[in-house]
């Protein structure tokens, strides 16, 4: 004769087995901590690292090592907490800008190639706000005709306001798709385009408006042309070694 209990048993398992199921599908649904539980470190979003681009429109970029050191006090270190960048001078209202609030203007983007004197080159791609639309915001004082750039190490170098705002100069913080370097001029580089390497400013930390075109900058005011073209650079250099 069979045994009644058997069959309690075997319902008694299987309502067992479905109360441990349904317990699982909630633990991995609604759960929090998924079925183990986590800590808030775990459960950190990882950040991918950011692509290089190595071709533009069919043009075959350079690399970030191909810029080489040649900084007057070597690579500097800006903090993006305390940063500021100041836009002073002969502007109606002076700026003092954290990082994301210049990002916050609007961005461009373009192809150009750095020139040094050195005797090396590297194209790439620049990411940055043009300098013209900061300083529109502070407001040019009707005097300005010189834009003076002042980098963390003491560096600096000016440039002619005209150049600035017909030439849709940028201020650069990413290139070839990544937020700049320390060693190629983080936070902000000025991607001087048809001038030599010398007037492309890194680790800038203020701009500033004047109505000095013969002011001299660090490499200047040693003998560099002021102007800083490429082709008067060049008529430099051939009579300097006497061609």
């Amino acid at each position: 004769m069979a045994n009644p209990f058997n069959g309690i048993r075997v319902i008694g398992v299987l309502i067992s087995s479905l109360i441990f199921f349904i317990a699982i599908v909630y633990i991995y649904d609604y759960s929090p901590h998924g079925l183990w539980g986590s800590d808030d470190e775990d459960l950190a979003v990882m950040e991918l690292e950011a692509v290089r681009v190595q071709e533009y429109q069919g043009a075959r970029l350079d690399s970030t090592a191909a810029f080489r050191e040649n900084s007057i006090k070597g690579p500097q270190s800006v903090e993006v907490d305390g940063y500021r960048l100041g836009i002073t001078g002969l502007v109606e209202e002076e700026q003092s800008l954290t990082y994301g609030e210049v990002l916050a203007f609007p961005s461009y983007s373009k192809v150009v190639t750095l020139y040094c004197v050195e005797g090396w080159d590297a194209t790439v791609l620049w990411e940055g706000v043009l300098v013209r639309d900061l300083l529109q915001e502070a407001g040019i004082g009707p005097s300005a005709n010189t834009v003076i750039f002042h980098a963390e190490d003491g560096y600096t170098s000016a440039l002619p306001l005209d150049y600035i705002v017909d030439s849709n100069i940028l201020l650069a913080y990413k290139i070839n798709g990544v937020t700049l370097p320390e060693d190629n001029g983080f936070p902000f580089q000025v991607v001087a385009e048809d001038k030599w390497g010398y007037k492309w400013v890194r680790w800038v930390t203020k701009i500033e408006l004047s109505d000095d075109p013969e002011y001299l900058g660090y490499w200047e005011s040693r003998g560099y042309s002021n102007d800083g073209d490429l082709v008067q650079g060049v008529k430099d250099l051939k009579e300097s070694h006497g061609e």
